[in-house]
């Protein structure tokens, strides 16, 4: 029986990716495709539902993505989200128009239970707004579900013809209720069963990189993190010895990293991989010397990252296909289609343009960072691997704030060891979303003894987040970060203040950099 899809339709907004991944916490199989989707293709793949996304456009402008009238007329439930409200109701014969007072951010939203969208959810719930403009008139048949005071259509419906829109976004942690919403849309409108699993996932994954691998040869990026981990393994129950791991320690690990990834991979590891480790440090922190824009130290790292794959595939003879640990996040992050660029990942948009092989393979383009623990534990991978802190393609690169060198890494080696070995001690560490340290770019004067320093300062991160697209900053009790702090400073020179970073996501990225 094929699976149960919902399409999600990308007009540009940022959170398309995890509007999918909302759907997908229904066990509900969804897909992103651009806009540009022509309807007949649509009608092919017979969805359940269509989700319309976001984006920074005025739906009223000529130049502004927009899709045929004609797709509202195919009897297939419809939820358009923030611009994609606006995009239904002008195309409807609605007005939308410059708002009179922007809203963004938490915003108290007053709802109509009566809608199939908001049975479960509070009279008065908070939601996330970002919008300029707003839609100032209904089309005909559509009514009014919910408003604020400076926002008169915050959502609207047209039941009979299962057309729904909200002006804000459910899909986001800051809409406390809008998961509810959005099970409302894809189980009662949409009427799925809710039955696509991660075991089907896992099951797909492995015949899909059969058939297309053939009996080729296989290069596979493992950094150790849990991206790479889990395509490694999916690769090697895949085609086995055909598949070769290179491992590059750039120096931008966190302390002694490259000996345990060596450990659990390597000849003496569990797994029946070809290993191949390269220790390139020198070479990295060379191409990086006085390189200070955090754009540029990505497409440094991702650069070097090719051409040592390269030189390492001449070694073992001829390859045909490139294996990266890509997830989600990294995708949407580097600009889907159309989607705004927030930053280039090493893994996507730093890729150079010249690469010496016949494909790369991302195995888990798809999934968010929860649902690959989840394809981990199918596969068999050790928890303590599967749970492991997730830790960027460009490494401390981008926890170095500034020019990376041999000396300032291992000043955020140190205080990162320091504070992830608090966190284990305070019982913390698999509640956390992500906790690192940092290293600042400012210096300034302090006192250690009898004598005056001036010296770096270390930042502390940590954040709650199930999908790594929003994140709030984690509530560590006090006396947890007070020690982490006197053993920084007691512990690792050249740091003479420590900091803890409050912001959440969005505004800031959870990384640095």
């Amino acid at each position: 029986m094929d699976k149960e899809l919902i399409i999600v339709l990308d007009f540009g907004g940022q959170y398309n990716q995890l509007i999918a991944r909302r759907v997908r916490e229904c066990n509900v199989y969804a897909e992103v495709h651009p806009y540009t989707l022509p309807l007949e293709k649509i009608k092919e793949m017979n969805p359940k539902g269509i989700i319309f996304t976001g984006g920074p456009n005025s739906v009223y402008k000529d130049d502004s993505p927009s899709c045929s009238k004609e797709i509202f007329e195919l009897g297939i439930p419809i939820l358009g989200i923030c611009y994609g409200s606006q995009l239904m109701a002008h195309l409807l014969g609605g007005k939308v128009s410059t708002a009179p007072v922007s809203e963004y951010g938490r915003t108290e939203v007053e709802v109509d239970k009566t809608s199939k969208l908001f049975a479960d959810v509070n009279d008065k719930t908070i939601c996330w707004m970002s919008h300029t403009d707003y839609i100032a008139e209904v089309p005909e048949g559509f009514k009014k579900t919910a408003y604020t005071p400076v926002c008169p259509v915050a959502a609207m419906e047209n039941a009979e013809k299962k057309l729904y829109a909200t002006q804000f976004h459910p899909e986001v942690m800051h809409t406390e209720e809008g998961m509810k919403m959005l099970r409302a849309f894809v189980m009662d409108v949409c009427q799925c069963a809710g039955d696509w699993k991660m075991d089907s996932f896992v099951k797909d994954t492995i015949e899909s990189l059969r058939a297309k691998i053939g009996d080729g040869k296989v290069l596979c990026a493992l950094s150790g993190g849990v991206d790479s981990s889990v395509a490694a393994v999916l690769l090697s129950k895949a085609i086995g010895k055909q598949l070769t791991c290179v491992f590059v320690d750039h120096g931008l690990l966190r302390k002694n990293e490259g000996d345990e990834v060596e450990a659990v991979f390597g000849p003496d590891g569990p797994y029946d991989l070809n290993f191949i480790r390269v220790n390139a440090q020198d070479r990295f922190y060379s191409k990086l010397a006085g390189v200070t824009e955090p754009e540029a130290k990505r497409k440094i790292i991702g650069e070097e990252f090719i051409r040592v794959f390269e030189e390492e595939a001449k070694k073992i003879g001829a390859v045909d296909f490139l294996v990266q640990g890509t997830i989600y996040p990294d995708v949407i992050e580097s600009g889907l289609d159309k989607s705004a660029v927030i930053k280039s990942h090493h893994n996507v948009g730093g890729l150079p343009d010249y690469v010496d092989f016949k494909e790369i393979v991302e195995p888990l383009r798809l999934l968010f960072k929860d649902e690959v623990r989840k394809a981990g534990l199918e596969l068999g991978i050790p928890e303590y691997l599967v749970f492991r802190q997730p830790f960027p393609g460009p490494g401390l690169g981008i926890r170095i704030i500034g020019e990376v060198t041999a000396e300032k890494v291992k000043i955020v080696q140190d205080a990162d060891a320091i504070y992830r070995e608090e966190i284990a001690k305070a019982g913390l560490d698999r509640s956390l979303g992500q906790y690192f340290a940092a290293l600042t770019n400012m210096r300034s004067v302090g006192c250690m003894g009898d004598f005056r320093t001036y010296d770096y300062a270390v930042a502390l991160r940590a954040v709650n987040t199930t999908d790594f697209m929003t994140a709030d900053c984690s509530e560590i009790p006090f006396e947890v970060l007070q020690k982490v702090m006197n053993r920084i400073i007691n512990e690792v020179k050249g740091v003479n203040r420590v900091m803890y970073d409050l912001t959440s996501k969005p505004p800031g990225t959870i990384e640095f950099e």
